[in-house]
């Protein structure tokens, strides 16, 4: 059997974002980040937009003020999914998708997201002041970062690297730099395994479907690593948290 090229296409078939977060979690989330009518929503980093589109749409779209959104990330077949997917929920009018780089964005806006991306800042403190510049006045921020549950052997350091820190010091990061911690929640077990199988499941389905592909291989060697990565290293050690902040 021969492949048609799917194999890009598949790498995040079956992610409904990027980030281990469930529906109920991303429900929390947006009512405490609390989208008016008409506000401006900016996501930095947005891969396709699912929690940005959702946000807009959470604000409203109908009436006399409409709720408005931008997202921005340097992913082409990122944004021209997230593109696919606002049109798919008449948000196309709402929501523009910008290629881009997160840390050269400076038009502001009442509500930004910010997950996972804080490495295109320089890191958490770096990002941590960069996003207070497009946060207008009153506004908030859904930042969600990274940071260790438990002491991480040399090597899972090393992959994430020395700057993360525990929650106790994502926390003051985000305090020592004027931000009003107004909800914090972290991403639980079952989050982050769902998260995980299924940045693995759409090239685990190709790999099935086109075993004899001179790709396979090196997929499959890939898949296993991360895997292997994932039980051995880093799960129950590295955690996400999702910090709505105000200024």
């Amino acid at each position: 059997m021969q492949s048609t090229d799917h194999l890009a296409a598949s790498r995040y078939a079956r992610m409904r974002w990027n980030t281990p977060l469930s529906q109920e979690h991303a429900a929390l989330l947006l009512q405490r980040l609390d989208v008016r009518p008409g506000a401006r929503v900016l996501d930095l980093g947005c891969g396709w937009g699912e929690l940005l589109l959702r946000a807009v749409a959470a604000g409203g779209v109908s009436g006399p003020v409409a709720t408005r959104g931008v997202g921005v990330d340097t992913d082409d077949a990122a944004l021209a999914r997230g593109r696919r997917l606002a049109a798919g929920r008449s948000l196309n009018r709402h929501v523009a998708f910008v290629m881009g780089e997160a840390a050269a964005w400076q038009e502001p806006a009442d509500r930004v997201l910010c997950i996972g991306s804080a490495h295109a800042f320089g890191g958490t403190d770096a990002a941590l002041d960069a996003l207070a510049r497009v946060v207008r006045p009153g506004g908030r921020l859904l930042f969600g970062e990274a940071y260790w549950e438990r002491p991480p052997t040399p090597a899972v350091e090393k992959t994430f690297g020395a700057e993360v820190t525990d929650l106790p010091g994502l926390v003051e990061a985000a305090g020592g730099r004027g931000w009003r911690v107004l909800h914090l929640s972290t991403a639980d077990q079952r989050e982050w395994d769902d998260f995980e199988s299924t940045w693995l499941a759409g090239r685990q389905e190709w790999l099935l479907s086109y075993p004899e592909d001179p790709r396979a291989a090196d997929v499959r060697a890939e898949l296993d690593g991360r895997l292997r990565e994932y039980v051995d290293g880093y799960r129950g050690v590295l955690g996400l948290a999702y910090l709505v902040l105000g200024r």
